[in-house]
């Protein structure tokens, strides 16, 4: 029986005062007149939705589910959750191909890592970009991640499965599909700053894309689909007895709050065990677990950007401390703002202009800081940025990588192996 046949909600809207605070925090209200508002297009759409179908609006399709709303809400209402909810039961719209293609991330990364050279090659060109334009509405001015010439997971087989179980402490790794398809490196890096502390990192068979791209463009029961399997992953982790820890800020926020919210799979047994790198070696630092020994040679001068569902999980905290702790970092603070792009969101022609829109103060903060880099734990804000500003983008966990004295480091933490 759908939800306005029992004229109730699963969703808390009832606990907005209508303050509208939502509405200013929205990075999308004052670039595209189209889009309502989360006030409107959340809880007070909600009531008329439950009235009647008629009563939905295709314009919630421009929200971005970046989640700031909710971080402003003095009232707690689950803002996105409600409008991602209306998306998922009312919407009329099918998933066009493009949806598919740019929700498709597992497909395309295992076509695409074989014939890397040429694809990367290919999707550089601006005939090849005129056509998706045309063709795909994929805007031409939005630049593609490059595809690596071989996934994390076989560089993870050939050079370090096998040393992982020496170690005294063991996690899970859920690499996710930028480190699998796009940039390996990263997966490496984790790999060398885990094995320096003392833990041995492990994959897990049949590890499946998180979801969140398949949420943003409509493909709900296959992200569904992934969703269960990745939970019943992380329930056999969790009898061996190792936390799941993954780099990418999006990935862990869907795994923790949107498979229960807005896909109905429950996490609650396995959800505190799903952590992200930044905030579990944290913890480990804090609770004088292990050592971080780091070059005496290496200096830089950094900025850290807050991913969006970064700021909604509350954790920018453990990124920005661990950073800090390099000696040789001159830090610079950088105010939270939106990069813009959301994803898939900001590849898309209808949004490409309010995409980068939002994201325009934070690259004027990054263009006048003079950094030699930006760090952040999001991969989309590293390819918007990167694109955005020129300037290069690195994971905290990369910049660990370099900055650690690695040799020392596990010599520090892995005395009794």
């Amino acid at each position: 029986m759908k939800l306005q046949e029992k004229n109730i909600s699963e969703n808390n809207f009832e606990q907005c005062i209508k303050c509208t605070v939502c509405t200013v925090y929205c990075p999308v209200v004052p670039l595209n007149p189209l889009y309502p508002g989360p006030k409107q297009a959340g809880p007070d759409g909600e009531r008329l939705r439950l009235k009647g179908s008629d009563f939905y609006d295709d314009t919630l399709k421009y929200c971005m589910n970046c989640k700031r709303c909710e971080v402003a809400c003095p009232s707690n209402v689950k803002i996105g959750d409600i409008i991602q909810h209306a998306r998922m039961e009312y919407g009329r719209q099918k998933p066009s191909l493009r949806d598919r293609v740019l929700a498709s991330t597992d497909f395309m990364g295992t076509m695409a890592v074989p014939f890397s050279p040429v694809v990367n090659w290919a999707t550089s060109l601006r005939p090849t970009k005129a056509v998706l334009d045309a063709v795909m509405k994929v805007d031409k001015h939005r630049e593609f991640p490059n595809y690596a010439k071989q996934t994390f997971e076989k560089w993870y087989r050939k050079h370090a499965e096998a040393d992982q179980d020496r170690y005294l402490h063991h996690l899970t790794f859920f690499h996710g599909c930028y480190i699998n398809y796009n940039y390996p490196q990263l997966g490496k890096d984790f790999v060398a700053v885990m094995n320096a502390l003392g833990w041995g990192v492990h994959l897990q068979k049949g590890e499946k894309c998180c979801g969140v791209a398949m949420i943003s463009n409509g493909l709900y029961k296959k992200a569904k689909k992934n969703a269960q399997v990745n939970v019943d992953n992380f329930r056999q982790s969790l009898q061996e007895n190792r936390p799941v820890v993954g780099c990418s800020s999006t990935c862990i926020f869907t795994m923790r709050d949107e498979y229960p919210h807005v896909l109905g799979i429950e996490n609650e047994e396995v959800r505190n065990h799903i952590d992200l790198a930044t905030r579990f070696i944290y913890t480990l630092l804090d609770e004088g677990e292990i050592q971080l020994i780091f070059k005496k040679d290496w200096h830089r001068r950094v900025a850290y950007h807050t991913p969006c569902h970064m700021e909604k999980l509350g954790w920018a905290i453990y990124s920005e401390s661990l950073l800090k702790l390099i000696p040789g970092i001159d830090f610079v603070h950088l105010e939270s703002q939106c990069c813009g792009i959301a994803g898939t969101y900001g590849f898309k022609k209808e949004n490409y202009k309010v995409s980068q829109g939002i994201g325009a103060p934070l690259f004027k903060q990054i263009e006048a800081a003079h950094l030699d880099f930006v760090s952040t734990d999001c991969e989309t804000c590293k390819w918007q940025i990167e694109m955005s500003t020129g300037v290069p983008v690195k994971h905290p966990v990369s910049v660990l990588a370099e900055a650690l004295d690695l040799e020392k480091t596990y010599q520090a933490n892995n005395k009794t192996r």
